[in-house]
Parts: C-alpha cells; structure tokens; sequence
C-alpha cells in the first residue's frame, strides 16, 4: 500500500484508491501517518480529533474509529493497539511525507517537490491539522528555496527564477524566496527584473510590517547593483579524497549544516570508531565558502597544534631569518585569515584538547569571518560551543522489519560487498548480519572492520567469534591510523587519556547491566566524587547518559572489564552489585501495590537488565540469594510480564529441586509458581508442585509477600488452596483485604451467585481505587465485565473492559492485557464483528508471545481458531486448535478452561465435517475437563457443542433438552453466542415450537449429574 497526506489523504493499493472511510477516520489515518512505525499517544490522538469538545466516552470513540480504519484498511494488523496509543505499522517509505522528507535531506529537493499532489492534508477538518498544515507548507517552500540555490549553484537560472516566482506569489513576504529570485534573474540576465523584485519587497513590507527588507536581502540588492563577483558560487578547497560511501548519518549531516549556519563553534563528540571524522569531511563537501581541513591525531603535544594549522593554510613559519624575532604562529595564523570567510575542521582534539581549544578561542574572537567544526572525544569546553554527540548507527528493534534499511546494516553490506562481490543482506543471512551489528554496538569503524573480515571467513562464522571480539577484528587498514588499525586499539586510545580514579570507576562499572543511576554507582563502585568522575567519563566518551543513567557501549564495557579482573576487583563488586539490587527490589515491592507504582514499576524497568543480572548469578552462586530475589521480583514481573524470568527460575528450581534452605518456604513457593507459569512440567515440577502445596498449607500466619497469595491462586487451584487458612496468610492492610473480597468475588462466580459475586466485585473495586492500584481495579472489572455479558447487558460489560484494558494497558501487565484483549473479542463475536474480534486475538497473541505464558498463546489461538470456523475457513481453524493444545505442557490449573475450548472447537469442525462419531469424543472430554476446575463458561461450550451433534443426527429433541441444561450451570442461558443461536434455530426446526419449548423447559430441570450422563 502506498499512503498520501502531500494533498487530500489517499490510500492506494496496486495504484488503485482505496476508500478507507469517512472524514474522522481520513483524519485518524492522517495522524497515525505523520508519524507513521511510532506509537502515536491516546490523549493526543482525541485531541487531535476532537478538539476541545470531544464526545463524553472519548476512549470508545476513539476505538470506533479504528475498528473503522482496521476494516477500511483490510488489513487489522496494520493499525496496532499499544500501551500508550496506536501504532500505524507500514514503512514511512510507503509515506509521502516520509519519502519527502528523505529526498529533502539527501539534497533531492526535486524530486521531494515532486510528491506533493495540491495543499497539504486537503479536505481533512480536525483539530489537529491547521498546524500540521502550516508546519508542511513551511517545509515544502524551505524545500523549495534549497531547490532554488542549487539551481543556481548549477548556473539552471531560469529554472529557478520560475520556481521563486511561484513561490514569491504565494508568500509574498518570504525574504528568503525573493532574494534567490533576485539572484537567478540576474544570473538570467535580468538585472532591471531582479531590482524590481527588490523594490516591490520594500513596498510591502513597508506597507504590511511597517519594515524595511533585511540585511541578507538588501545585501543582494548591493551586490546586484555593483555587479559583485560574490554572487557567484565561492571556490572550495581540497579536502582529502574519501576511498568509500558515506552511509547512514544523512540526518547527522542535515543537523551538523543546521548548526554551523545558526553558530560558529560546532563540536562532534562520541566515542572512537563512532565516523566522527567521515561526517566532519561530509559536512566540510556541502560548505561553499573556504576550507580548512587539519587531522590533529598525528600530533604528540598541543604545542604542535598551531603548526599543523599554519600547514593545513599552506603557511610557513615566520622570524626564521638569523637574528629576526620569532612570530607566534597563532598570530601568523590570525594575520592569514584576514577578513577570508571560512570552515576550519580540527579533527582528532582529544588528546590536544586544551591546546585546540585555546588555538580555537582565540582564532573565533579574532575573525568573525570564521566558523570551527570539531571533532573529539571530550567538548573544547569554551564559551560558544554547540555540541553534537554522535550516536551509533541505529538498528532494528529484535524482529523489526526491512532491517537492510537500517544504517548500521547498510554499512555493513556496502563493505562487505567491498571484499566479497555479490554480497547483499537477505533472509538467509540477515539475523548473523545484525547480531554483529548489535554486538559492535552500531559503531562504524567496527562494523568496517568486522565486515573486513568476510574476506576469509563466512558472515555466521563472524557472528559466531564476536565473543572475543578483540582478537577477531584484530586486523584492519594498514594505511589507517593505529589507533583506528584494531578494534582495542580504538578503544585504549579513549582509556590512555583517562587518569586513575576515571580508570578505576570505568572498570568498576562494568559489573553493571544496561547502565546505571548516581545512586547505583554510589553504592555499588566505592569510589569518591563519583558525580563528578561520570561526568569526565561523559565528556571523554567513555560513557553516554541521557541526565539520569549512564550506560557504556558493550565494546568499551568488553575492554573495561578486561582491566577490572586485572585489578582483583571482579567479586567483590558483583557481590555489592547483587547486595544493591535485592534492596531496591525490596524497597519497590510494597509500593507496587498502590498509587505509585507506574512510578516504581518504570524503576525497576530501568533497572531490569541489572535485575537479571544479579539473579542469574545468584542462580549459579547463591540459590538462598537467588530465591530472595525470585520472590521480591514476582509482583513485578506479574504487573509486567517480563518473560526473562520464566527461564531463571526454572533455572532455580532445577538447581533447588525438592530441597530448598531451611526458612524459605516463601520463596520456594513463589520459586515454583513462576516456574510452573513459565512451563514447569513432568514428574520433577510435580514433585515440587507438591512440596508448595504442603509447605503452603503450613504457613499458618500473616505471608511476607502478598503476591504469594495471588500466584498460589492461580498456579495452584481451589484443590490445592485451603479458604480458611488463605484467609488467615492474608494480611489485615487495605490491599489484602481488597484482595480477599476480589477472591471472594471470583469464587461465588464459580458457583453460579451471579449476585454475590458483583458485589463482591464491586466493594473490591472501590478498595483498589481508594489505595491507586490499577492490577486490583482492573482484576475486579473484569469480572464484573463477565457478569455483566451472561446477563445480556452487552454495551455495560464492553465499557466496563475497556476501562480495565485503558487500566492494564497503563501498568503494561501482559497477561492481563492478554486475558481481557480475548475477552473482548469474545463479546465482539457475541455481536457478530468477527474482524474485531480477530483484531483483538491477535494482539492478545502477541501480548502472550510477550509474556512467555503458554496458556495464554494458546487461548488467543483458541479464539483465532473460533474466528476461522465462524467464517468457514475450517482449516485455519483446525490448524490453530492444533497449535493450541501442542501448548498444554503447563501445570497451572487454569490450562484446563483453554483446554476445553481447544477440544470444543475441534469437536464443532467434526460436526461441520458430517463426523458426530468423531465430535462426541471430544466433546465429551471437554465437559469432563471442565469439571475437574470451575470455569462454567467451558462447561456450557461444551454442552452446546453436544447440542449441536445432536441437531447434526436430527435428534432435535436431545438439542433442546442439552440447550435447557445450560441453565443450571450458570443460571442464565447464553445470550449472542453464534453456535448456541444456530444449534437453537436447528433444534426448533427439527421439533416445532411447541415441543421444542418444552424440551428446554424439562433441560433446565436436569441436574449437573443427570446433564453428564447424557
């Protein structure tokens, strides 16, 4: 698909208009492609839309409008519902603004212009659009004037004098505009047309701002008047040839052209290998004026500095005749520029850092005809310097589409291609091209010397050897300089300028994983000042921060844990490392469960790779540690759903067995609960299940951590969990006994006290409102969303889910996301929008892809296999029942109720199939199964199902009674479901009215008992 905004908003699939709806949703698909691949916010979406009068239920709107796209689309995958928003998933490439803005920077300013088909967003009446409008058409005419000058600068005078006339006429008091127009008439020949352009420009702006034309501007008008040779193009000097592509820093480029326009000092900073030096050179290739190129890196002290300026100038030395008097050099230098307007590139400061810098303080405030670009590890430090720290190449986010597009991807294929013709990235070899990538941390010079390597050995190979790194890219350009020969050598040039206590604070960080706060480091690294050590670190481009963490890039943390065991220092610092984080998570847990637990939960986020640290090493050293952890860390991986822990603790229990330390009942329960989430099966998980069960059932006092109760619930089942001493393990806080009534709630579901259980729900639900806690607020919702659907009342249980998705959506709980996303879906069949039910399996799938939760891949399948059969496409849907049960290998108890729809499901296709001897079976199994745990909703699938092979063997009267029978499961009979109505109409056909409403009536008075032996 190919999506427009540079005009009215189009769609267009195989060149053919697609009609994606009507203006509301032309003007949510405009939002969601100006900024398309990112997650565009709820809020600004309705305010986008809306305005300041948006409707009273704006959340549902807003979803209205797109289950309207989804379809108007095609396709419901492309518009992805996420924590904070919606997420168009189409390449910006596919988008004219994106492409626009692509060409633009490339300097195709043509070929950008080309793309727009009228005024921007055409048509489109939101909000939001009368200031995108402006922010494009102010683009499109900057994207025009550059047009212009290069036009010029090409000697095409006509063609740009045509394009400033157009541009004059629609704003008439763009300065910019009409001095080019000015130029290329008067490179036309044109020069009275170009005066009276300059005229009708004082005129008005005289008449309309009360002003007289600019600087800039009448300095053309000067220049036209005398004829000035300036007008023409400045000569340029030589810069050093470049031997390869420039690849992947054009946006770079773009903002190093906007600086140096706006300032005169301009730093490049980052680390070695970052192509600080290739974007300087790149940048110094756009300037028209005057420049300078000199390569500090061979100097040995910053005295050699002004020399190598007065070099790069083509000067000599002064005052070297017998008996004259010695000219300082930076005066010699002063004295060259003159009034000349230049660029001088100092490249490779760092290691002459002070010296460049004073050279640089001085040679600004004698020449304001001169700008400094330069390039270093660490700022010059003076007043007037614009800093641009230059980041890795970008890459792919893990799974992320089209990855050849990305810089770092593209560097690697273009130079490799260099040492084995032929070479492309492709599906055979794209995942090995990106963990390199990904392993060299997007940084060029090790990506060139990585791809370097492909001369003898295979791209899997390279990937393969990446572990010691050092030694594989240990060969490189021997016309380079050294340090930029190796992958170490870059790397000790960076450590050689660091003084000891920086040397011993970088090292000591390595223990970290994913970066690091103030207060971590403070803790953890025992160092003094260490605020201001990170903050040498920073500036020397040992470290990157973003104000709040500091991380390293994996290369230089590779080198710097190298110098940390040298030192001796390794366990001692992985022990505080563990200490430090087994306290935060401590500190964390009770805040969890409240009001501020976004804020916490995004700390402990922060600090999850650090988390896992600690506890995977815990698990090989420590298991009594390694327990601790588990157990303070469940509530947050619960709310999360961070599957990096399911493998740990498997881990664990492997290691711990039927065996855990003596007073750690706790932590071994919560131990196997996460394992059995995570997969845990056959006889040793069985075993431990066992050994929970007994252990729990002993704890006959107020539980340490109150995710126990919660995880034991769900893991272990009413079979194995005790009412009464559940009761006497809860705690006697506002949060627990919020819990108990949401337990309670549930448990009077199970039994059919439909009344009972609202309200229980209900008083849950202004307990967790009263403390904050979203996970409890949403857990009660959803319910009473249940509830609310068996009763018939449709519009209130689909309100009441959305407000506990907008909840879980919030916290990014997963499992929660996943359970209530099948919810959902299942009450939009119920009203027969089997695309938006579809939609919604789908992304529950991904969210419990995410989570790591088998049972819960299997019930979105299971709901993706119901959306199949109901359009009739039976092989899908066999194929996803399949899928479901391979899924069964977990031991928590609430396995069963997707286990019954998997069955259910298979025994509906034998019944479409003609085979009731094959449907029987199975969904007679299916109703035994949902016996075993109480998930009636199953119980009445399945009893519907045996009603429908019934109707398949015309035994309309057996249907009808089965159909009755429902009643005394849940109370209610089952009010939307498509197979209940169908097998409902066949019944009634095969008997009449008359006998088939008696048939229902003697059902209904059939007892569970009597219901089974049917």
């Amino acid at each position: 698909m190919q999506f427009g905004v540079l005009g009215p908003v189009e769609v267009r699939a195989g060149g053919e208009p697609v009609e994606v709806g009507g203006p509301r949703v032309r003007a949510l698909l405009a939002m969601l492609l100006l900024d398309a691949g990112n997650v565009v916010g709820t809020e600004r979406l309705i305010d986008g839309l809306y305005g300041e009068d948006p409707p009273d239920n704006a959340a549902n709107a807003l979803q209205s409008q797109v289950s309207r796209l989804r379809r108007g689309l095609g396709d419901a995958s492309l518009v992805e519902g996420r924590a904070a928003g919606y997420r168009l998933a189409v390449d910006r490439e596919d988008v004219d603004v994106h492409r626009f803005e692509r060409l633009a920077r490339e300097g195709r300013a043509r070929e950008a212009l080309e793309l727009w088909r009228g005024p921007a967003l055409a048509g489109v009446a939101a909000p939001f659009a009368a200031g995108q409008v402006a922010r494009l058409e102010e683009r499109r005419a900057g994207v025009a004037e550059d047009c212009a000058e290069a036009e010029i600068a090409a000697g095409e005078h006509g063609a740009a004098a045509a394009r400033m006339r157009r541009l004059v006429a629609e704003h008439p008091l763009r300065e910019r505009a009409r001095g080019l127009l000015m130029r290329a008439l008067y490179g036309s020949g044109r020069q009275a047309e170009a005066l009276e352009v300059y005229e009708e420009a004082r005129a008005l702006l005289a008449e309309e701002l009360g002003a007289d034309p600019s600087g800039e501007l009448a300095d053309v008008h000067v220049a036209i008047l005398r004829g000035d040779p300036a007008l023409r193009p400045a000569p340029r000097r030589a810069l050093p040839a470049q031997l390869t592509s420039f690849v992947g820093r054009e946006e770079e480029l773009d903002r190093v052209g906007r600086t140096l326009a706006e300032g005169r000092l301009v730093t490049l900073l980052g680390p070695g290998g970052v192509g600080k030096t290739r974007l300087a050179l790149e940048a110094a290739e756009r300037e028209d004026g005057e420049v300078c190129f000199v390569d500090l890196s061979p100097l040995g002290d910053g005295a050699e500095v002004p020399k190598a300026v007065l070099s790069a100038l083509d000067l000599r030395e002064s005052g070297m005749r017998p008996g004259a008097e010695a000219v300082d050099p930076v005066e010699r230098i002063v004295t060259a520029l003159g009034a000349r307007r230049m660029l001088l590139v100092l490249d490779n400061c760092e290691h002459v850092i002070e010296a460049a810098a004073r050279l640089a303080h001085r040679l600004l405030a004698a020449r304001s005809g001169l700008r400094v670009l330069a390039t270093s590890r660490e700022p010059l430090g003076i007043t007037g310097e614009s800093l641009l720290p230059l980041p890795p190449l970008p890459l792919p986010a893990e799974g992320g589409a089209d990855a050849a597009a990305y810089p770092a991807v593209r560097l690697f294929a273009d130079r490799a291609a260099a040492v084995r013709p032929g070479f492309a990235v492709d599906e055979t070899n794209a995942a090995d091209v990106l963990r390199i990538c990904a392993a060299l941390d997007g940084l060029p010079l090790a990506i060139e010397l990585a791809a370097a390597r492909l001369r003898a050995l295979p791209v899997q190979e390279v990937a393969r050897r990446l572990g010691d790194r050092f030694r594989l890219l240990s060969r490189g350009d021997r016309a380079a300089a050294p340090r930029h020969r190796t992958l170490r050598a870059v790397v000790e040039w960076s450590w050689d300028l660091l003084d000891e206590p920086e040397r011993a604070l970088a090292r000591r960080l390595t223990v970290f994983a994913g970066g690091a706060t103030l207060e971590g480091v403070e803790a953890v690294c025992g160092v003094d000042e260490a605020d201001e050590l990170l903050v040498g670190l920073v500036d020397k481009s040992l470290l990157q921060t973003d104000g709040t963490r500091y991380r390293m890039l994996d290369t230089v943390r590779a080198f710097c844990a190298e110098r940390l065991e040298e030192a001796g220092e390794g366990d001692r610092l992985r022990a505080a490392h563990t200490a430090y984080f087994l306290g935060l998570a401590r500190r964390a847990d009770p805040h969890l469960r409240g009001g501020g637990q976004l804020e916490w939960l995004a700390r402990l986020a922060a600090e999850h790779a650090n988390l896992h640290a600690a506890l995977r090493r815990a698990v090989r050293d420590d298991p009594a540690t390694a327990l601790r952890l588990v157990a303070v860390l469940t509530w947050y991986w619960w709310l999360r759903g961070r599957v990096e822990g399911g493998p740990l603790t498997l881990e664990l229990l492997d290691r711990v067995g039927v065996d855990p330390p003596p007073g750690m009942d706790e932590e071994y329960i919560l131990c196997v609960s996460n394992a059995i989430s995570a997969g845990a099966s056959g006889p040793a998980a069985a075993a431990a299940l066992d050994l929970a069960t007994e252990r729990m059932a002993g704890l006959q006092w107020q539980v340490t951590y109150p995710a126990t109760l919660v995880q034991w619930a769900l893991t272990a089942g009413p079979d194995r969990t005790d009412i009464e001493t559940h009761e006497l393990q809860s705690g006697r806080d506002p949060w627990s006994s919020a819990l108990l009534r949401m337990s309670d709630g549930f448990l009077r579901q199970f039994r059919g006290d439909l009344s009972g259980a609202a309200e229980a729900c209900r008083v849950a639900l202004e307990g967790f409102r009263a403390l904050g806690d979203r996970w409890g607020m949403a857990n009660s919702l959803d319910p009473m969303a249940q509830l609310a659907a068996w009763q018939g009342d449709r519009p209130r249980a689909m309100e009441l889910l959305n407000e506990a998705l907008g909840l879980v959506l919030e916290l990014g709980a997963l499992e929660e996301q996943a359970d209530l996303l099948c919810r959902r879906a299942e009450l939009f069949i119920q009203e027969g929008d089997l695309d938006a039910a579809y939609a919604d399996f789908e992304e529950s799938l991904g969210a419990a892809h995410r989570t790591g939760a088998p049972d819960k891949v299997a019930a979105a399948r299971c709901g993706l296999g119901d959306v199949a059969r109901l359009r009739g496409d039976l092989e899908t849907a066999r194929r996803l029942y399949a899928q479901a049960g391979d899924q069964f290998t977990t031991s928590r108890f609430i396995a069963s109720a997707t286990r019954v729809a998997a069955l259910v499901g298979q025994g509906w296709i034998a019944v479409a199939e003609g085979d009731v001897a094959r449907a029987r079976p199975l969904l007679r199994r299916a109703l035994e199964i949902s016996f075993e745990h109480p998930v009636f909703m199953n119980r009445i699938r399945a009893v519907v199902g045996l009603a429908g092979a019934a109707v398949a063997d015309g035994d309309g009267e057996l249907a009808a009674l089965l159909l009755g029978a429902t009643a005394s499961l849940n109370g209610a009979p089952v009010d939307g479901d498509p197979d209940a109505g169908r097998v409902a109409a066949g019944a009634r056909a095969l008997l009449g009215d008359a006998a088939y409403e008696a048939a229902l009536e003697r059902g209904a008075a059939m007892s569970v008992d009597e219901l089974i032996t049917r």
